[in-house]
């Protein structure tokens, strides 16, 4: 069956009316606020059409229609008109990259309540994490004197710091030779790169200090594992519970714990990273808990290897143009930040 222009325009006017209104849409609705210029009568045949295409669905016998997952896909794919982002919205979030930030998890924090209070949906932002991390720089210093402080920061601006026990410390100036030769050798490393040879390499630059070079190493694999990990911030979830999609105590329960799993955020993740903007909506999300939701995640860049991701759930009547226009902003901005953070690093090193 074909979709025909007039098909088009009711599928839309059920699309934009459901959205608005959470409420079944039928044909006296769309004959009264469209103006389409077509009957009552018409309009319900058509509807009886796209039903048919599996583009609407009819919730109850004797309610109007409301858009499908396939509908609203057709929708996003073809019909959506990618609205722009609001003056009042672009300086929120302008406001939110004025601020004094120079913690990447404090930005990425801020960044998804910022997101949650604009679209008034669930946010969650995921750290940058680079397609394999490096070591950028190590630092020994004096801690007390049975400990040195090491400090670990890796490429993509993560930085760590463990403080390594032993029996006596050694004098600042043999703390400082150690940091150096680390440098050296691990400078530029990932960590599937640190193999025997370079341990090896190690050993024999510091014979002396074999009782610190062992818990060192050890305290570079979990920082390194760390940094390769994503950190998922989330804000709003307790927002999907206002909607009358979610007034049933079940499916709304089931949400929220699927939403403070964040292992299976993580998992969404991983499947929408690479794609600048991706939309899953309903049965298309591979989350079961999360298959009465829209999805729509967009990627973040951080030099040319690594990238994090934002992404929004709302219900499936989402205003996805909206919530495009918006993550694209917050895209621009976040970048922005992260551009400020590696120029400051850059300049202090």
């Amino acid at each position: 069956m074909a979709l025909s222009d007039r098909k088009i325009q009711i599928l839309q006017a059920i699309i934009n009316d459901y959205i608005e209104t959470a409420e079944p849409v039928g044909s006296r609705t769309i004959a009264k606020k469209y103006n389409l210029g077509i009957s009552s009568a018409t309009i319900r045949n058509e509807m009886s059409d796209l039903e048919e295409m599996g583009l609407i669905l009819q919730p109850h016998a004797s309610s109007g229609r409301i858009p499908s997952d396939m509908g609203y896909r057709l929708y996003v794919d073809h019909l959506m008109q990618q609205k722009e982002l609001k003056p009042e919205e672009k300086k929120y979030l302008q406001s939110v990259v004025a601020r004094d930030i120079n913690q990447i998890d404090y930005l990425m924090e801020e960044s998804a309540k910022a997101l949650s209070l604009l679209t008034n949906y669930t946010t969650f932002v995921s750290e940058p994490v680079g397609q394999r991390t490096r070591i950028k720089q190590i630092r020994l210093l004096p801690f007390d004197s049975s400990s040195v402080l090491l400090i670990i920061a890796t490429g993509d601006n993560f930085i760590k710091n463990h403080v390594i026990k032993m029996d006596s410390a050694p004098t600042e100036e043999k703390i400082f030779y150690m940091g150096c030769c680390l440098n050296n050798v691990l400078q530029g490393c990932a960590l599937n790169e640190i193999d025997g040879v370079v341990v090896s390499k190690l050993q024999a630059e510091l014979k002396e200090y074999q009782e610190l070079l062992q818990p060192i190493l050890k305290a570079i694999e979990i920082t390194m594992r760390s940094a390769e990990k994503v950190q998922v911030h989330m804000s709003g979830a307790k927002n999907m519970l206002a909607f009358p999609e979610f007034s049933d105590i079940q499916k709304a329960k089931s949400l929220i714990q699927t939403l403070e799993e964040k292992d299976q955020l993580v998992t969404m993740l991983k499947e929408s990273s690479g794609n600048d903007i991706q939309i899953m909506i309903g049965s298309e999300n591979s989350v079961q808990g999360m298959q009465d939701c829209s999805v729509i995640t967009a990627t973040y860049k951080m030099g040319d290897n690594t990238r994090g991701t934002i992404g929004i759930v709302g219900p499936t009547r989402m205003d996805y143009s909206q919530v495009i226009s918006v993550l694209n902003g917050m895209v621009q901005s976040i970048e922005k930040v992260l551009r400020n953070l590696s120029d400051g690093n850059h300049k202090n090193t």
